[in-house]
């Protein structure tokens, strides 16, 4: 449902069918601060390394 509501579904096909893009969120007190989303077969901006540098 979160995912459906944020618009990051995709679809895989024969792979899986609908499934998640791959995301990383920083929420601080019930707002989202930071939504990195990455591109298709690609992890760079949702690794904690990132996410760590945007606390």
């Amino acid at each position: 449902a979160l995912t459906r509501a944020l618009g990051l579904e995709m679809e895989t096909g024969d792979f899986g069918g609908i499934r998640s893009q791959r995301y990383a969120m920083i929420i601080e007190d019930g707002v989202v601060k930071t939504l990195n989303v990455e591109q298709p077969k690609q992890f760079e901006v949702s690794k904690a390394e990132v996410l760590l540098a945007a606390l």
